[in-house]
C-alpha cells in the first residue's frame, strides 16, 4: 500500500471559502530588513571559525550570545 501525499499540488481547487488572501513574502521581508538595520551587529562576529568538535562550537556560540555588548 503506497502512502498518499497529504496535499496534491496538481489538483485544481474548485471552491474557496472566505476572503482571506494568503500573505506575500514582501511584508515579512520588509520587517526583517528593518530589524536587521536597527541592529549594529548580529549574534556573533563575522568570519570563518573552525572548531574541533560540535561541543566546542556550541560553547563558543553560547559565549558570543551572552556577552555584554558595548553601546
Amino acid at each position: 500500500m503506497q502512502p498518499r501525499p497529504v496535499v496534491n499540488v496538481e489538483e485544481f481547487i474548485g471552491k474557496t471559502v472566505g476572503r482571506r488572501v494568503p500573505p506575500s513574502g514582501a511584508g515579512l521581508q520588509k520587517t526583517l530588513n528593518q530589524v536587521m538595520a536597527g541592529q549594529k551587529r548580529g549574534i556573533c562576529p563575522r568570519g570563518v571559525y573552525r572548531f574541533k568538535t560540535h561541543e566546542e562550537a556550541d560553547a563558543w556560540m553560547t559565549r558570543m550570545m551572552n556577552r555584554k555588548r558595548a553601546s
